[in-house]
């Protein structure tokens, strides 16, 4: 049975991930991710122009996928207190399900090099946008004190899940980040004045 593009396309994204996690971006080499993923070394480049373009490739599709389920579960939440819970579980279950995306988002990607930090800002700018529509939405419903400047808090509610991934990526501990999550979610509440 032959294989499509696209089952193609997406074998190689899922070896890179496998790859770049393992050896790190900058050391992997292209035959790296062919061998993982099961096709000649030239397959890669009818995919893709380069490694900098996996890697891009990378981020889009993964954090698209990962934006899109957190908006499919904020959509059921009622409040601003199960709004930032919905997105701290999402978050940390994605990162617990994914670790070599997860090591490869907290660590590979923070990258010196500007063209490659300007190519995968998109989904990073839809993920502020989400965490900002939130504070947004709960100082329209008075969940939220209308002084709290959502730039502000949002850098708190994304630095401070963003930290959190990266300790646990680079402790390599048996801990889950989900255990953190009620504690979080305590502090955000407190940091924003929601109600009990």
């Amino acid at each position: 049975m032959a294989v499509s593009r696209e089952d193609k396309y997406q074998k190689i994204l899922d070896a890179a991930v496998e790859a770049f996690a393992e050896v790190g971006y900058h050391p992997c080499q292209v035959s790296k991710i062919a061998r993982i993923a099961g096709v000649a070394d030239g397959t890669i480049y009818l995919y893709f122009k380069s490694k900098e373009e996996i890697l891009i490739r990378l981020f889009e599709e993964r954090m698209g996928d990962f934006i899109q389920r957190m908006r499919s579960e904020l959509e059921v939440c009622r409040n601003t207190r199960m709004r930032l819970k919905a997105i701290i579980q999402t978050h940390f279950s994605y990162m617990e399900g994914n670790r070599s995306l997860a090591i490869v988002t907290q660590v590979e990607l923070r990258q010196p090099n500007l063209n490659l930090r300007a190519a995968i800002s998109g989904p990073l700018k839809e993920y502020f946008r989400l965490i900002e529509e939130v504070v947004q939405a709960g100082i329209q419903e008075k969940d939220v004190r209308p002084s709290v400047n959502i730039r502000v808090a949002r850098q708190m509610i994304f630095g401070t899940i963003d930290e959190a991934t990266t300790d646990w990526v680079l402790t390599r501990s048996g801990r889950t980040l989900s255990k953190d999550l009620e504690g979080m979610l305590e502090l955000f509440a407190g940091a924003l004045g929601l109600p009990d």
